[in-house]
């Protein structure tokens, strides 16, 4: 049986087995309409040209675990950012792990979407903001259908979080395929401002497709900071819908760092429905094999003074391939408009590949509007000088790429994430490096 069929069929009995409100169903039966319509993207969609989910969706997926499975916390503490004190929303095979999570409902709410969906206590808070600004295409629509879990982060007006929150999804390979699907409901109050950090983490060699919708609402003067950190099994592929809608004055930052897995599919949409907005979207990618990344963004300007920066580093080895898709909107009625793009590639093969197709659609006259895209290789002149110096090869490879990737390890604004990206980098590169960026 195909997945798609699979998906559909199992359906009734899943929703027989979830305890939500009849709101909820009729958003998930809508989405299910939506998706059998639609089914799964394939490459004669532009927004898909360059990707295909054919070889992921071949796996024979266990769709629903029955029950949590154990884990260790020192079997799987290198996930974490241990170096910091944290709230922890932890999901195994995505069943909620009370063991390896410490949520709250002091002040305000780290906790279960599947809490928020069937408690009444949330029920007017859900109704407003559930499904409102994730687009109604093909794979979030899957998600809207099957959605139970996830985290579910609502911050009150005028709060600041004192500690960052970390969202890790665990996969433990007791099937030999797995795909889960994680829904995240994150609302930031007035005023208020939160750091969060999000993993997905497989702990097998067998198959696993996660696909991911977050939906992000930052009201006004709120201030949120994200960072997306995706260093997967090389079995492991992921599809990553991000929408986020802000308010007059807020800032929401997203860094997302690809540097593992198999197919890995970004999707970040940003919606400014507000003045004096401020949208900042990064991102390092690296990759090697036949590892395939692809970054498709969207930062919609609808309202005048704005701004949005978009800045994302990428390097590929060997045979694998990357897609940058960026796209920015300015509506006319958003004047003064100040809008920055710039994608730059490094190819340290010859059978490597990017594609890039950064993109601004202006209807505005009094904008200030850039984008650029690079693809290049190292620079010998840079390498042949640091050897002249007494740096090995290999060693001078690895600081170059470090000095290419700092403006994006730059505005980390936690230490201990920014050290641990660091570390990630110097591994996936193969280098000893002395200092920290």
């Amino acid at each position: 049986m195909e997945l798609q069929d699979k998906l559909l069929s199992s359906y009734i009995a899943f929703e027989d087995n979830v305890d939500t409100d009849s709101s909820v169903h009729e958003v998930r039966s809508q989405a299910l309409q939506n998706f059998e319509k639609v089914g799964f993207p394939t490459k004669k969609l532009e927004a898909w040209k360059y990707t295909s989910l054919n070889s992921v969706l071949k796996q024979d997926y266990s769709l629903f675990p029955a029950k949590v499975e154990a884990i260790e916390l020192a079997d799987v503490k290198q996930y974490f950012i241990h170096e910091i004190d944290s709230y922890k929303v932890v999901f195994i095979n995505g069943k909620y792990s009370s063991f390896l999570s410490q949520t709250t409902h002091e002040h305000y709410d780290v906790c279960l979407m599947s809490s928020a969906l069937s408690s009444p206590k949330y029920k007017e808070t859900i109704d407003k903001y559930f499904n409102k600004v994730a687009k109604q295409d093909n794979l979030t629509s899957l998600n809207t259908a099957f959605a139970t879990e996830g985290a579910y982060i609502h911050i009150p007006k005028n709060t600041v979080v004192k500690k960052p929150i970390q969202i890790i999804n665990f996969i433990t390979g007791a099937e030999a395929a797995t795909m889960v699907q994680p829904r995240n409901l994150i609302i930031v109050g007035e005023n208020a401002q939160v750091q969060i950090i999000e993993r997905h983490q497989s702990l097998t060699s067998n198959a696993v497709l996660s696909n991911v919708v977050t939906e992000v609402f930052a009201d006004k003067a709120a201030n949120v900071d994200y960072y997306k950190i995706q260093d997967d099994e090389i079995s492991a592929s992921l599809v990553d819908n991000s929408y986020i809608e802000q308010k007059s004055n807020s800032v929401v930052s997203v860094h997302t760092f690809s540097f593992g897995g198999n197919i890995t599919r970004n999707n970040l949409n940003f919606y400014q429905k507000g003045e004096h907005i401020d949208s900042i979207l990064k991102g390092i990618t690296i990759t090697e094999g036949k590892q395939h990344v692809d970054h498709h963004t969207l930062v919609h300007h609808i309202e005048p003074n704005c701004e949005s920066h978009q800045d994302y580093k990428g390097i590929y080895d060997e045979r694998s391939t990357a897609v940058f898709n960026g796209k920015v909107i300015v509506e006319k009625e958003a004047q003064k408009t100040n809008a920055y793009q710039q994608n730059n590639n490094v190819l340290l093969s010859d059978k490597a590949t990017i594609n890039a197709k950064p993109q601004l659609e202006i209807f505005a006259d009094d904008v200030k509007c850039s984008h650029g895209c690079t693809i290049g290789q190292l620079d010998d002149d840079a390498l042949f000088y640091m050897q002249q110096r007494g740096i090995p090869e290999k060693q001078g490879k690895g600081l170059l790429m470090f000095a290419f990737a700092n403006t994006v390890l730059e505005s980390v604004k936690i230490p201990e994430v920014k050290q641990r990206i660091t570390k990630l980098i110097a591994n996936k590169l193969g280098v000893n490096i002395g200092f920290d960026l």
